[in-house]
Parts: C-alpha cells; sequence; structure tokens
C-alpha cells in the first residue's frame, strides 16, 4: 500500500498549480490531505474519479475557507470515521479516518500556535488527541496516522534551532510531546529509513526559503509499531510545488 500524506494548502489552488497532473504520477493508493480550505462541492470530483479514486472523503471545518482533511483512495473502506467525536476539533474538521481490511489511514491537521490563543488550543488538542489515540490503539492496533503536525520533533528537523527554540513548531513542550506520541508506539517512518539532516516538508513564502531549502520538518506518516515489519520505503517529495508543504509518502506491504 502506497500511502501519501500532502498539506495541500488550499485544495483549489493547489488543482489549479498542477496537483492533479502531479496525483496521476504518483499514483499512490491512498493520499491523506490537509487544509483543504473547500467543500466537497467546491472541488472537481470527476476529475479526481477519473484518475480512479472513486472512493472520496471529505471533513471541511465549520468556517468556511478554513482547515479541513479528505482522504481519496482507490481501496474501498470497510469504515469511515468522520472527526474524533471531540467536538472542538471536530468543527475544524481536522481528522478523517478509513478502515481497511488490515489497517487503518488516519488524516490529521493538527492545529499551529499561531498567537497565545492558539498555542493554548493547540495544547489541549495535543493532549486530548493522545488520550484518543491510546484508546483507538486498543481497538485498531495497525493504525497509520499521516498529517500535517505543525511540530518539529529534533534539531535535526529545522533549519535553524536555535533561532526557533522559542517559536510555536519548535517549543521545547511540542517537541516533548510529539516525542512521547512516538514513544507510545509509533514509528516516524521518514526517520526510520533516513537519518540525514536538510530534509524539510514545509518552507515559509518569505526570503525564498524554499529555493535555498530553510525549511521545517513538521509532516509525519506516523506508523504504528506493529506495522514494523512492513514498512518498504518511505519519502519526502520536496519537487511537487502546489503547496508550501511538498508531500511524504510511506509504503507499507
Amino acid at each position: 500500500m502506497k500511502i501519501i500524506s500532502y498539506n495541500v494548502n488550499g485544495i483549489r489552488a493547489a488543482i489549479k498549480k498542477g496537483f492533479l497532473d502531479w496525483l496521476s504520477q504518483a499514483n499512490p493508493d491512498v493520499i491523506c490531505l490537509q487544509e483543504i480550505k473547500a467543500l466537497k462541492e467546491q472541488v472537481p470530483v470527476e476529475e479526481i474519479e477519473a484518475l480512479g479514486y472513486h472512493h472520496h472523503y471529505w471533513f471541511s471545518a465549520e468556517k468556511k475557507g478554513y482547515s479541513g482533511v479528505a482522504v481519496l483512495s482507490k481501496i474501498e473502506p470497510k469504515h469511515v470515521e468522520y472527526g474524533t467525536g471531540i467536538d472542538y476539533m471536530d468543527y475544524e474538521g481536522r481528522n478523517l479516518r478509513l478502515d481497511f481490511e488490515d489497517v487503518s489511514v488516519m488524516s490529521l491537521y493538527l492545529p499551529s500556535g499561531t498567537n497565545d490563543a492558539r498555542l493554548e488550543f493547540k495544547l489541549g488538542y495535543m493532549a486530548d488527541f493522545q488520550q484518543y489515540i491510546n484508546e483507538l490503539k486498543q481497538e485498531i492496533p495497525n493504525l497509520v496516522i499521516c498529517g500535517d503536525y505543525n511540530i518539529c520533533h529534533e534539531e535535526i528537523d529545522i533549519h535553524n534551532p536555535k533561532q526557533n527554540k522559542n517559536t510555536s513548531g519548535f517549543l521545547p513542550v511540542e517537541r516533548e510531546w510529539i516525542g512521547k506520541f512516538i514513544d507510545n508506539g509509533f514509528i516516524d517512518s521518514f526517520r526510520h529509513f533516513n537519518k540525514d539532516p536538510h530534509h524539510y516538508s514545509w518552507w515559509s513564502y518569505r526570503a525564498n526559503a524554499r529555493n535555498n531549502n530553510k525549511g521545517w520538518r513538521i509532516d509525519y506518516n506516523m506508523v504504528a509499531q506493529p506495522l514494523e515489519s512492513r514498512l518498504t520505503r518511505a519519502l519526502i517529495l520536496p519537487e511537487a510545488k502546489h503547496s508550501d508543504h511538498c508531500p511524504i509518502l510511506v509504503e507499507i506491504n
């Protein structure tokens, strides 16, 4: 199973930049999208279905043009779970899970802590999400949580760690949370295969950051530990340029 995660920063904008042509070539079995910023009715689903993604699910935020996640799949799931049942998360359209025969794939868009109020919101979300996943894993051990976590884990995951130590996305409390999240039974699939620096998944639009590769690795395909022996590869795909993020890939036997 070839799974891609991609924060598209607006699905309609990404489509205008050639996203569907890229998707046809990348050809994943499942693609998890974040920050779709659209309702299903605003998306050319016929063009998506023409690429073989006959099973597509959309979970938009109540606020228009904001947040939202989707999953497009060539494989029919046996169950689709919209949200977490935690109302303040679900109002913002941040979680969508597809259960297949022996693996479940979730698209996650964790909030960013752009100001004090949103940082408090993010920290509350992180705590509640950890509890939710702890319980979910009892029921669904073969879980893959793909998405934009809005956190760099280690210094290797950010181009200027010293300068950003007090910036949300690289705060000690956030880094500690994602470390514990991994320790609680997940594999950071990219780092499982690649320990090298200078691999990022998001770049600011400012100061020519992407061309200079001054980025952050905040997107992860987190794979539950029972699936470790089935991991075959994990990649970051920076050549895809439809967003300020780039796609990330994991393959599971």
